[in-house]
C-alpha cells in the first residue's frame, strides 16, 4: 500500500453510479471534491460478504458525513452496471439498496493502482486484482490526511472514519491536536511541552 499521507490524492475519471441513481460515463474526482472534504472508500467486490455490511453502514452515516461537508465515494473493480444492479437489489436479498453516495467502477484497475491498494494475492486473504478495504480521508485542499486498511475478513468501523473527519476539522478550526481516543466535544491539546503537561494532568486517567 502506498503511503499517501500529506500528499495530493490521485485524480481520476471513471464510470460511476451517483447517489441519486444516475449512471454516468465519466465521473471526475478532482472536480467533484474541489473545495470539499472527501472520503474515498475502496472495497473488494460487489455481491460478496463483508462488503455489503460496510457499504450499508456507510450509507447509514452518509448524512452525518454530508453535514461535515464530506463527499463520499466508494470504489471497486466492478463495473458501474454491476454497482447499479447491487443498488437495485433489496438488502434482504443480499443487496445494498439505493445508497446515497457515488460508486465508481474501476474496471481497468487504474484507480486502485494509483492509490496503492490493489491486491497482488500472496499471503493476504484478498484474491489478486481486487481493491483492499482501504479508506482515505482528504481535506479541502485535496491532501490525504488519514488512510486506513484492513485485511479482507475484517470489516471497518465507519464511526471511526466520522471521528477522524471531526478530529481533522477540530484541528483546522483551533490548532489544537487530538489526543488518543479524542471524540467531538473533548478537550484538545496544545502541541507544546506545557500543553502536553496540562492535558495529561487532567486527562491521563481517561486514556
Amino acid at each position: 500500500m502506498s503511503v499517501l499521507l500529506g500528499r495530493k490524492a490521485p485524480d481520476f475519471s471513471a464510470p460511476a453510479v451517483l447517489g441519486n441513481g444516475e449512471i454516468v460515463d465519466s465521473f471526475n474526482f478532482a472536480e467533484t471534491i474541489k473545495g470539499k472534504y472527501a472520503l474515498v472508500f475502496f472495497y473488494p467486490l460487489d455481491f460478496t460478504f463483508v462488503c455489503p455490511s460496510e457499504l450499508i453502514a456507510l450509507d447509514h452515516r452518509v448524512d452525518k458525513l454530508k453535514e461535515l461537508g464530506v463527499e463520499v465515494i466508494a470504489v471497486s473493480v466492478d463495473s458501474h452496471f454491476t454497482h447499479n444492479a447491487w443498488r437495485n437489489t433489496a438488502i434482504n436479498d443480499g443487496g445494498i439498496g439505493p445508497v446515497k453516495y457515488t460508486m465508481v467502477g474501476d474496471m481497468n484497475h487504474d484507480i486502485c493502482k494509483a492509490f496503492g491498494v490493489e491486491s497482488i494475492g500472496g499471503d493476504s486473504y484478498y484474491p489478486a486484482g481486487v481493491a483492499f478495504r482501504a479508506s482515505f480521508v482528504i481535506d479541502k485542499s485535496g491532501v490525504v490526511r488519514a488512510q486506513h486498511m484492513n485485511d479482507e475478513p475484517i470489516g471497518r468501523n465507519i464511526d471511526e472514519l466520522v471521528r477522524v473527519v471531526e478530529a481533522l476539522q477540530f484541528f483546522e478550526e483551533n490548532g489544537h491536536v487530538c489526543p488518543a481516543g479524542w471524540n467531538k466535544g473533548d478537550a484538545g491539546m496544545v502541541n507544546t511541552p506545557k500543553g502536553v503537561a496540562e492535558y495529561l494532568a487532567g486527562n491521563s486517567e481517561k486514556l
